[in-house]
């Protein structure tokens, strides 16, 4: 299954987006989490700025 799926991001609209993975810290605790999203390559500083 993974490979279908690697095989399809490659080729045609895969290629127009990135995993894109943002380590947070938590007001409450202090510890960090991470956010991880998939988004068009245009938008991938504005969701790393948020």
């Amino acid at each position: 299954m993974a490979k279908k799926v690697v095989a399809t991001l490659k080729t045609g609209d895969g290629r127009g987006f990135a995993k894109v993975i943002k380590m947070v810290k938590s007001s409450k605790s202090g510890a960090y989490t991470f956010k991880e999203q998939m988004v068009t390559t245009d938008e991938v500083k504005a969701f790393l700025k948020k």
